[in-house]
C-alpha cells in the first residue's frame, strides 16, 4: 500500500511540475523505469476526463434526436477511454520508429512512452468541451498542447533535432487522430458520436 501511495504522490508531483511548465521533469522521467506505470495511468487519467466532456456535454444536449447520456456514459467516456488508451501507443511507437529508423536518433521506447505519457497531460482539458458553444475550441487547444508539449518532450528523451521530433511526432499523432476519428463513427450514438472520447466522440459525418 505505501508503494502504491508512493508512486501516486509521484505521479502527480510530476504532474504539477509539468503544470508550473518546468520542463526539466522530462529528464527524470525518462530514465525512471516507476514513471512507466505514472505515464499509462496519465493517459488513462486524461481519456477518461475527456469522456467526462462528452458525458457532460450529452446530459445538457439530451433534447437532441439520439443522444441518450447512458450510452455516451458506456461508449465515450469507459469505452472510448480504454480504446484512446491502445491507439496511444501507436502514436507512441510510429514517433519511436520514425526517429530511429528514419533518422537513427538514440532513444529507447520505453524512455519515450514515460515521457510522451505525461505529456498527453494536456488532453485532459478535453472536459471543458462540456461547454456546447465552445466544445471544438476546447477540444482543438487541448490536442495542440499535447502535441507541441509532446514535441519537447522526445526531444528530453532523444537526441533528435527539433525538426526530426516534429515530423515523427506528428506522423504518430496523424495516425492516432485518424483512427480515433474511425472509431467516433463506430456504434455512433444517434448520428453525434462512437467510441472515443472528447472531441473525438463526434463523428464526421454530422
Amino acid at each position: 500500500m505505501n508503494f502504491q501511495t508512493t508512486d501516486l504522490q509521484a505521479v502527480g508531483s510530476w504532474v504539477g511540475r509539468l503544470l508550473r511548465l518546468d520542463l526539466s521533469v522530462f529528464d527524470e522521467i525518462r530514465g525512471e523505469s516507476s514513471a512507466t506505470l505514472g505515464a499509462l495511468i496519465v493517459v488513462f487519467g486524461a481519456s477518461l476526463f475527456a469522456g467526462l466532456g462528452s458525458w457532460l456535454w450529452a446530459l445538457q444536449s439530451s433534447n437532441l434526436r439520439g443522444v441518450d447520456g447512458t450510452e455516451v456514459f458506456i461508449k465515450s467516456l469507459l469505452l472510448g477511454s480504454i480504446i484512446q488508451t491502445m491507439v496511444w501507443f501507436l502514436w507512441v511507437y510510429l514517433t519511436y520508429q520514425i526517429l530511429v529508423r528514419a533518422y537513427g536518433v538514440r532513444t529507447g521506447f520505453a524512455d519515450l512512452a514515460r515521457v510522451m505519457g505525461f505529456a498527453f497531460a494536456p488532453v485532459a482539458l478535453n472536459i471543458l468541451i462540456a461547454i456546447t458553444g465552445l466544445a471544438v475550441p476546447f477540444g482543438v487547444i487541448a490536442f495542440t498542447l499535447a502535441v507541441l508539449l509532446t514535441n519537447i518532450a522526445i526531444q528530453h528523451a532523444s537526441d533528435a533535432e527539433a525538426r526530426e521530433a516534429i515530423v515523427a511526432n506528428i506522423s504518430g499523432f496523424a495516425a492516432f487522430a485518424v483512427i480515433m476519428g474511425l472509431f467516433a463513427n463506430i456504434a455512433e450514438v444517434g448520428t453525434f458520436g462512437g467510441l472515443a472520447p472528447g472531441i473525438f466522440f463526434f463523428s464526421l459525418d454530422l
